[in-house]
């Protein structure tokens, strides 16, 4: 038996996921392990995963506020702990392409459930690196093409690999009915 959603909840838990990953990637990514990768490799793919489960349980307008305010909270934190380029990088590629990701998603939330957040989070992360390493690396001499190269492919495996927690946390994030002002997009 499910139990009746808490929509402010749900705000709280993906916005505070949202909002740690991108931190935490913005601290992570000055911190090489090679030629070809950073830490944040492994940990930034997992925002497409809250954005997605954010569109799949409260639909996509819940999910753009989601993101809105992770982007906001994250830029400042970011611009705390990360080098101001890094920060703006950061918050250009992460708003253009979470916000795609959410518009990708939508268009094919009745298609296969694999099929939405495979696809939406492989066309975000295409775009999240391009933007990202051009504005936070292009001219400091770093090898920040290898880098996006390198980070590109992880994003793509991650994407694949982050399929079965979606499938699994689907059960716990399944569409709710919301009403009332915090209403916003159309779960299914």
């Amino acid at each position: 038996m499910r139990s009746e959603p808490k929509p402010y909840l749900d705000l709280t838990v993906f916005l505070s996921a949202m909002v740690v990953i991108v931190t935490a990637s913005n601290v992570l990514v000055q911190y090489p392990i090679n030629a070809w990768l950073t830490w944040a490799a492994f940990t930034y793919p997992v925002s497409f995963l809250v954005t997605d489960l954010t569109n799949r349980r409260l639909g996509p307008g819940y999910a753009r506020k989601v993101v809105l305010a992770g982007f906001a909270v994250a830029v400042v934190l970011s611009a705390l702990f990360a080098t101001p380029r890094i920060a703006m990088g950061s918050g250009t590629a992460f708003l253009i392409a979470q916000l795609l990701d959410i518009a990708v998603f939508d268009r094919l939330r009745q298609r296969a459930w694999w099929m939405p957040p495979l696809v939406s989070s492989l066309v975000g992360s295409a775009i999240d690196t391009a933007l990202f390493f051009s504005i936070a690396f292009a001219g400091t001499g770093l090898p920040w093409v290898t880098w996006a190269i390198g980070d590109l492919g992880v994003k793509v495996a991650m994407a694949m690999a982050l399929l079965a927690p979606f499938r699994t946390l689907l059960r716990f994030t399944a569409p709710a009915t919301v009403a009332g002002p915090l209403r916003s997009g159309r779960p299914s």
